[in-house]
């Protein structure tokens, strides 16, 4: 397979080489983001729609006159017989999938931490609780750093090792901060962070002092954060590891082909997944739309994007008939979506468009009750992740999904990410006394049947004894109740 590939602007087509986009990944023509594309991949991506044809004035740099397609089923067993390798890339759930991102020329300079490789759990009790026959949760909180974004980042950040980059900088509301330490610090390389003054999750900056980072918070919310950022990157030989560059989507693609792979190769119908700077859900959908244009799959899922309440510009947008994008003052307890001007917005609707799939909001209350329905089977995850079940209930109240279709709900961090806000669930201090009134008497009982907060008695037998034994016979009741009645 030919190993160049080339930037293209999403926005107006211009075509560049890797090697010549600016330190701010904007188009200089447009200031559009920036797609990979290979000789491979031409006509697999929604963003052709609207993009004009590529001038000779707008790049020097020509599509390769050799096209191979690679061969699928050769693809798909060479895929599979790397996992009994002992060689990190192949180790890596993403460079496992080189073929399909061969962004950087030697593999001497992938920075790998065995990303990827995440697992795929079935989720039966919020399947019921939904009315849908099969739902599953690819949880991406199960990589390294507990974030998806290490997927990206390995991507990312093994191209600025291999063009010289001694400096790596983000913006972060937490993940991406981590995952950019982290890596970083595998790597060798020095990095900065900037981060809102007091509103992120501690847990995710306490990983990125671990790793090394000079961490920089502003007194302003994420978006002020890169801006700022933005022109500094254009003043020092830093480089800018946000989702506005391309070569982190490439990373971020290739959980859509593990997805497929530990489903034998079969299509979910739908695909529900978080949405915050929107570079996620554009990744995945160029990931499922590049294997159907190879012939690895015969369809491509819906797919659909869920935001906070108080952080829903591209629903904003979605439910415009004007379809005018205005960035928001973004406030939500889910930290990793808190963010009112997304970078790939333009990508994210595209990719909707393009697979038929919708966006929904849901509130605060609604995203504490998923996230405890989601913990109530055993599987954790921070509260930007939750809003893919809360969200799927209101696709499926509205007819877009069907309880025949099978469903994969994007999990993108591990529930210790933000250990304070499972506590104060739990405590009863999380929500508001607006946020419960407005839950339905449904969710209430809900909330109520799913909070564990502790026990503090006294260290004496009898205290002891007693306490569990009523805790005990009352559970026995309510099992009993589920089991003969409908459940809590």
């Amino acid at each position: 397979m030919n190993a160049t590939h080339q930037l293209r602007c999403t926005n107006c087509g211009v075509r560049i080489a890797g090697e010549a986009a600016r330190s701010d990944f904007r188009c200089p023509e447009c200031n559009g983001l920036y797609e990979v594309i290979y000789p491979w991949s031409e006509g697999a991506g929604p963003w052709n729609a609207g993009i004009p044809p590529n001038s000779s004035t707008s790049s020097s740099v020509t599509p390769s006159l050799e096209v191979r397609l690679p061969n699928p089923g050769g693809m798909r067993h060479l895929w599979q017989e790397r996992k009994t390798s002992t060689m990190a890339v192949d180790q890596s759930g993403v460079w496992r999938f080189r073929e399909l991102l061969p962004i950087v020329r030697d593999m001497e300079s992938v920075v790998t931490l065995r990303e990827g490789n995440t697992p795929l759990y079935e989720m039966p009790r919020c399947a019921q609780l939904v009315g849908v026959d099969w739902l599953l949760a690819k949880h991406q909180g199960m990589n390294p750093s507990g974030s998806f974004k290490d997927t990206g980042m390995t991507a990312a950040l093994s191209v600025a090792v291999e063009r010289g980059f001694q400096w790596v900088a983000c913006a972060s509301t937490g993940n991406t901060s981590a995952a950019m330490a982290a890596y970083a610090a595998r790597a060798g390389l020095r990095c900065i962070v900037f981060i809102p003054d007091g509103k992120i999750a501690w847990g995710k900056l306490s990983q990125a002092m671990d790793y090394g980072a000079l961490t920089v918070q502003l007194k302003t919310d994420f978006d002020g954060c890169l801006k700022l950022l933005t022109k500094l990157v254009q003043q020092f030989p830093i480089y800018l590891l946000n989702s506005v560059n391309p070569y982190r989507l490439e990373g971020q693609k290739t959980p859509a082909m593990e997805l497929v792979e530990q489903m034998e190769w079969q299509v979910p119908e739908h695909l529900v997944v978080p949405g915050g700077n929107l570079g996620n859900s554009s990744a995945l959908g160029k990931g499922f739309l590049e294997m159907k244009h190879l012939g690895l799959i015969q369809r491509v899922p819906k797919i659909s994007v869920i935001q906070a309440e108080g952080a829903n510009p591209l629903y904003r947008w979605f439910t415009d008939e004007n379809r005018e994008m205005k960035p928001v003052t973004a406030e939500t307890r889910a930290t990793a979506i808190r963010i009112g001007n997304p970078a790939s917005w333009k990508k994210a609707s595209r990719v909707i468009e393009e697979t038929g799939g919708w966006c929904e909001e849901v509130s605060e209350q609604e995203i504490a009750l998923a996230k405890a329905e989601i913990g109530a089977e055993g599987v954790g995850c921070e509260p930007a992740s939750a809003v893919t079940l809360a969200g799927l209930k209101k696709l499926v109240a509205a007819g877009r999904v069907a309880n025949e279709e099978r469903v994969v709900l994007v999990l993108t961090g591990h529930t210790l990410k933000d250990p304070q806000y499972t506590i104060d669930y739990h405590r009863g201090e999380l929500l508001t006394a607006a946020e419960v009134a407005g839950a339905t008497v449904s969710e209430q009982a809900r909330h109520a049947a799913l909070r564990k907060p502790p026990m503090v008695l006294e260290a004496d037998e009898a205290i002891v004894l007693k306490a569990l034994e009523t805790h005990m016979a009352t559970a026995n009741a309510e099992d009993t109740q589920t089991t003969h009645g409908s459940p809590a």
